[in-house]
């Protein structure tokens, strides 16, 4: 393919199929897995074939200049560069066909220590990453990544957003020593993002997992444990890894461990499993979700996006999961009083 032909064209993909361009210059994911170490972890811009791939606002060729500018001294400069990135490449549910070579570097942004948007880099990794399910709190959604029997999606340019979502996750796999040494960064924000960026690479899950594991024993915050619970429940549904079904019960059940913990790994359990929720679980959450509870999970990521921020992700959740009940609400919606239903158990 010359370069004047490297250009995708929607309309020859909907009549010769999409698979003319697959294994091209033009699928991105050859692409990023072309990607030399050395350009990644050279931060070298200029030998990634931006303008070949696009975003919401056109071509891609404007990505460098944001990621240079996210690593900037400048911290307004910084953030500005980050969130104009984030609206360009993420944009209203789909993911922009360049986003995923901004992830290496975007890997490289996080793992600088001096940087002012290391948490929302990784954020914006685990966000183009992963298939968007915003708002949905079912057992079949809240983990899922992306299957590979999905059916295709397209960007507002007409690329397969299937492929992008891939390929970012193929970078995170490419880099896994990044987020697995993020894991254990000062920085609770950071630590937060990294568990979501290990939960959605496509390999080293074995790696990713151990990780999220010997952090989970580690963390002294409690507001950090649900997300490792629920990033080891994810990596374990991508990956078919029927250990974390054993882990994720021995949790649940387990009137050692704290709270928070608990809970999450019963949505986790439900995740990984197709069993009606048994009386047991029921009976755990009935205990354990409180209003303190759903404050202390607001803004895990699992949880918080089913309620678009809101405050009330985990009683949303739990009634995705565990159908229409009359409850106690952990946070009370715009329109609802706050408090409790007198005498009425929240399952």
């Amino acid at each position: 393919m010359t370069s004047e032909e490297l250009v995708f064209d929607y309309r020859r993909a909907c009549v010769d199929g999409f698979e003319v361009y697959e294994g091209t210059a033009l699928d991105v994911r050859i692409v990023v897995a072309g990607l030399p170490r050395a350009v990644r972890d050279g931060f070298l811009l200029g030998e990634v074939p931006w303008g070949r791939f696009s975003h919401a606002y056109g071509s891609g060729e404007d990505v460098p200049a944001l990621l240079e500018s996210m690593r900037s001294a400048d911290a307004d400069g910084a953030m500005h560069a980050c969130a104009t990135l984030w609206g360009s490449v993420c944009h209203q549910g789909t993911i922009g066909s360049v986003a995923p070579l901004a992830v290496p570097f975007l890997l490289q942004i996080a793992a600088n220590p001096l940087g002012h948007v290391r948490a929302d880099a990784l954020g914006l990794v685990a966000a183009v990453a992963c298939r968007n399910h915003w708002g949905d709190g079912s057992r079949e959604h809240l983990l899922r990544v992306a299957d590979p029997d999905d059916e295709p999606r397209f960007d507002g340019g007409g690329y397969p957003q299937n492929w992008s979502v891939r390929a970012a996750r193929d970078a995170i796999a490419a880099d896994a020593h990044i987020p697995i040494a993020l894991l254990d960064d000062p920085d609770q924000q950071v630590r937060q993002e990294a568990a979501c960026v290990a939960a959605a690479s496509s390999g080293r899950a074995g790696e990713f997992s151990a990780a999220l594991h010997e952090r989970l024993r580690a963390e002294k915050i409690p507001r950090l444990r649900p997300g490792l619970v629920l990033a080891i429940a994810q990596l374990a549904r991508e990956h078919r890894h029927e250990d974390a079904v054993g882990f994720t019960h021995a949790c649940w059940t387990d009137p050692g461990r704290p709270a928070e913990v608990r809970v999450a790994a019963a949505l986790g359990w439900l995740c990984l499993v197709d069993d009606p929720p048994p009386a047991e679980l029921r009976a755990v959450l009935d205990d354990l979700v409180t209003p303190e509870l759903g404050r202390l999970m607001a803004e895990v990521p699992w949880i918080a996006q089913v309620d678009h921020y809101r405050g009330a992700g985990l009683t949303r959740t739990l009634e995705h999961m565990l159908g229409p009940v009359r409850r106690r609400t952990a946070f009370p919606d715009s329109w609802a009083e706050t408090g409790w239903f007198v005498d009425e158990p929240p399952f």
